[in-house]
């Protein structure tokens, strides 16, 4: 922030907006605004009301009284510049908004209280006003009460009572302050330009906008913070004259106040839920998409949007948008979408409706700096938050218990639109693989949760925070296509579309969801007791096949082989062999049983959960493990693909689970020696990075290298001629295995590789005044190659170019890469940086420390820069933050480090991850313990060959 950003001018006056009437759908207002500036000095605190410790009678808003329609009007008090004139004192930066808001509802249940919720704002008491509609009767209000507890409750005592049947209005003035972390309304800060000398902040821009998920709405206006109260949302945001305001509908009105104030008024928004309420403010240009109805406009930075960096993004959009109507047989409900890059955003994206926020790595490309891969994360992104106009926006999950019906159907929809608007990409099994095996690591743990756990399990807001994980994310996804796998597609998608259109505008849970699809004539299944026991229960199991005499067991998959557990599943099982091809299921469901199905008969082997469409592991008697791992040396292509990998994973982590014995697990590698399709590497390198994590502190650490120096020769070889030439091929799949393929055989040690990093970075530097000739795919793992091979030069001046560069996309291959040097106290100096948010903006200190932490020699420093500074540091994605720097604990110390970090720190939001960190810490512990004499035998043994 700029110097004395926190100060605000005095405010003196009276700020009175009176809306006059709706006319023919056009809103027409009278603004009568007086306002007077005194002194610079910083505004006093404001006075708190009073408070009540008395708990409401249920820890969520009461049902009887239901939202229809806010009126809202906000005014951000912040300057979008600050130009700094010569004799003339400029204005101080004043981050304060003010506003007012009215609420009509309807009443069911007589009552003299109104609960609604409300956090850090001040609300005049001597301004709310509750008036009966139907009789245009005033009630007065004899006291506002905030209740100290976490509910964020705001009690409004009424004189007599509200009838039930009856509608009435609550008119309440309030103001509260613009934040400066990322969360409800706040500040975001950007350059235009460069600096022309050392300390010109005339350069300087600044903005406001909204993040509002889960229960941030009501830190900017009282309002009933809840999923199911839907209602709609008439908007006026008064802004400063020469800014645009957004908001979630199109504009329908505006005019000039004064010299300094103008404002901006927006159609009324459909019934939604109050967490996608959205407003920016800002000096953002944008340009246009094609779509044959809505109006589509991206905005971003004005250099952004001059150079073209916005175009991709443009270009998609609406393709996007137009599968999604086509494919589920549903209009997009507005006339306007806007989206907006901004500078500083919590989350990756968030799909408010109609205005959909992003930071600015999601949304912008640059051709010839952006990897060409990067095309494939913004198409991503914005494939997920397009999914939420309907999978969260139209229909909305009741509670929080059951946000995996936005985020799963969001991420599985993903999969369909990605392979449609970009088909070469050809990503949808690689899209698979990721959230399957994402979903596995975190379902793995006892510690775990349900993806739809009972209401009362999620009810604090630390606890709706937990909800966002990879559970609710990729364990979402699986079930969906899980389901649609055995239900079939057809029937899938009709109880899909049955869903959105009987759910439109209101709140579901799961139920409604199963009751739509089991309308389908053709399903003779009931979906629900099927679906139940994968949603309603934690994990997944491990079925186990012994091919000789077709028993199958079937038993709760977790890492910790001393955890209980007596959970059963249905299970559909696609299965094929050498002889046969995968055209049937056979379905599971008690815990040990035994079906002909499963015999080899003539020594065959038998593969089951072909393509991974269910949600569990698979392990077999040995004699079918080594058939399977036969013929993946012999001939691996007569193997499914996705299988190929899932086989890898399924023998790594029934390693680690102590299913099979380890040298099984290590014996799946061999045959990538000549493997070259990317889902088998990726699956490979991935499990192995838990070696790795484990044992790179130890002597297994040295035959380990030597062992994947040799597997990946064939495969860096096989690449060569396109690196060394800094060039990449065409198919998307085998640009990914480049990099595995650089990234594997430099940091183990290959010279060869080691050397042409070096020379390609170093050539960049030595030519500073030129292009940067390093393939824009290739830069991030050449970057990190050569800040490890490297010393202070390289990091100094990869320090330089990320603080000077203007380009997104490099700025983030650039922060990746600073934190691969081996140097400690570079390291120590890079954690430092990421408390001085000009130098690492908040939204990216966790990732920050996350590439510190896997590097081995930050990972000490990086646990205790965290703990030293937890306060800040948390401020973003605290969860994630945990498990990327406890990843690689494995000791007594480092667990009892972490117990005490649990006993004597506010964890928050992160407490679930904390838990799950200690199980895995002692899983680790006991499995190192186990398997480390073994492992360093085995990688002694193929290496000495």
């Amino acid at each position: 922030m700029p110097k004395e950003s926190g100060a605000s001018k005095a405010i003196a006056g009276v700020f009175v907006i009176l809306t006059i009437a709706v006319i023919a759908g056009t809103v027409t207002m009278i603004v009568l605004y007086k306002t007077q500036i005194s002194t610079l000095n910083p505004t006093p605190r404001p006075t708190v009301l009073p408070t009540t410790t008395g708990p409401p009678p249920v820890a969520r808003l009461p049902k009887y009284l239901i939202p229809q329609r806010y009126k809202v009007f906000l005014k951000p008090q912040l300057y979008t510049r600050i130009i700094e004139v010569v004799n003339v004192t400029s204005p101080n930066q004043t981050l304060l908004f003010n506003g007012n808001s009215t609420v009509y509802f309807h009443c069911v249940q007589a009552t003299k209280s109104i609960y609604l919720n409300s956090k850090g704002l001040t609300i005049s008491q001597k301004l709310a006003m509750v008036r009966n509609t139907d009789l245009e009767q005033k009630i007065d209000v004899s006291a506002l009460n905030f209740l100290d507890d976490q509910t964020d409750f705001l009690e409004i005592q009424l004189n007599e009572a509200l009838e039930a049947g009856a509608n009435y209005s609550l008119f309440l003035d309030f103001k509260g302050e613009i934040s400066e972390n990322l969360d409800a309304l706040y500040v975001s800060t950007y350059h235009e330009g460069k600096p022309a000398y050392e300390g010109d902040t005339n350069t300087e821009r600044f903005l406001a906008a909204t993040n509002m998920e889960p229960t941030e709405t009501r830190r900017v206006f009282p309002c009933f913070d809840e999923p199911e109260m839907k209602a709609e949302f008439d908007v006026t945001i008064i802004h400063r004259r020469g800014t645009t305001a957004l908001a979630n509908q199109k504009e329908s009105g505006g005019s000039i106040i004064d010299e300094e104030w103008e404002y901006t008024s927006f159609h009324p928004t459909p019934k939604m839920s109050t967490y996608l309420f959205a407003f920016t403010v800002s000096e953002f240009p944008s340009t246009l998409s094609e779509h044959e109805r809505v109006t589509i406009k991206t905005f971003a930075r004005p250099e952004a949007i001059a150079a073209g960096h916005a175009d991709y993004a443009a270009n998609i959009t609406g393709k996007i948008l137009t599968f999604y109507e086509d494919y589920l047989k549903s209009s997009y409900k507005l006339e306007t979408l806007y989206q907006i890059a901004l500078p500083d955003l919590a989350p990756a994206a968030m799909e408010n409706w109609g205005l959909i926020t992003y930071q600015e790595g999601g949304l912008l490309f640059e051709e010839g700096v952006s990897s060409m891969l990067h095309k494939e994360m913004i198409a991503t992104l914005i494939a997920h938050e397009l999914a939420h106009q309907w999978f969260g926006n139209l229909v909305t999950m009741k509670w929080w218990n059951d946000i995996w019906l936005n985020e799963g159907f969001a991420t599985y929809m993903t999969y369909f639109a990605v392979d449609h608007v970009e088909p070469t990409f050809q990503m949808k099994d690689t899209f698979v693989i990721r959230d399957l095996h994402t979903a596995f690591e975190a379902d793995s743990l006892a510690s775990s949760h349900p993806l739809s756990p009972p209401q009362d399990d999620v009810q604090t807001n630390d606890e709706i925070i937990e909800m966002f994980d990879s559970i609710t994310y990729s364990k979402g996804a699986m079930m969906l296509r899980m389901l649609e796998d055995f239900v079939g597609e057809s029937a899938f998608y009709k109880g899909v579309k049955k869903y959105l259109s009987d759910f439109e505008y209101k709140n579901t849970d799961q139920n409604d969801l199963w009751e739509c699809i089991q309308k389908d004539e053709s399903i003779n299944i009931e979906v629900a007791t099927v679906m139940n026991t994968w949603t309603k229960q934690i994990g997944y199991p491990v079925i186990t096949i012994n091919t000789t005499d077709g028993a199958i067991t079937q038993k709760h998959f977790l890492f910790n082989d001393s955890s209980e557990s007596s959970l059963l599943w249905h299970i559909p099982i696609r299965y094929m062999s050498n002889i046969s091809e995968p055209d049937q299921i056979s379905w599971f469901e008690t815990s040990a049983e035994r079906k002909t199905e499963f015999i080899s008969k003539n020594g065959e082997w038998i593969l089951a959960n072909v393509n991974c469409t269910g949600y569990y592991r698979v392990n077999y008697n040995l004699e079918n493990w080594e058939r399977l791992l036969t013929q993946l040396e012999r001939d691996p292509h007569r193997i499914p693909l996705m299988n190929r990998g899932q086989l890898i994973d399924d023998a790594f982590n029934l390693a680690r689970a102590k299913l099979v014995d380890v040298t099984l697990a290590l014996n799946s590698t061999r045959f990538l020696r000549n493997e070259r399709a990317y889902l088998p590497w990726e699956s490979a390198v991935r499990n192995l990075e838990y070696f790795v994590l484990m044992f790179d502190r130890s002597e297994v650490y040295g035959p380990m290298q030597a062992y994947l120096r040799e597997q990946v020769k064939g495969l860096y070889t096989f690449f060569k001629n396109y690196t060394d030439h800094s060039e990449v091929p065409k198919a998307h799949s085998l640009q990914y295995n480049q990099i595995i393929a650089i990234e594997v055989a430099c940091s183990n040690g290959l010279p060869e590789c080691i050397e042409m990093a070096s020379a390609m970075f170093a050539h960049w530097m030595n030519n500073n005044n030129t292009a940067n000739l390093i393939h824009p795919n290739l830069r991030s793992v050449i970057y990190c190659q050569a800040m490890a091979a490297g010393g202070m030069k390289e990091w100094e001046f990869a320090w330089n170019k990320f603080q000077s560069s203007s380009d997104t996309s490099e700025k983030e291959q650039l922060r990746a890469a600073l934190s691969c040097t081996k140097k400690i106290w570079l390291l120590n100096r890079y954690l430092g940086y990421t408390l001085d948010p000009e130098k690492i903006r908040l939204m990216d200190v966790a990732s920050t420390i996350n590439y510190i932490a896997k590097n081995a020699a930050g990972q000490a420093l990086a646990w205790n820069f965290v703990r030293a500074h937890w306060d800040y540091v948390r401020q973003v994605d605290a969860a994630m933050l945990i498990e990327r720097v406890t990843r690689r604990f494995s000791t007594q110390f480092e667990l009892e480090e972490l117990e005490r970090f649990a006993t004597d720190y506010d964890l928050g939001a992160a407490t679930r991850e904390v838990n799950q960190a200690i199980e895995q810490t002692k899983v680790n512990i006991q499995w190192v313990g186990e398997h480390k004499d073994i492992i360093l035998e085995w990688f002694e043994g193929v290496t000495a060959l």
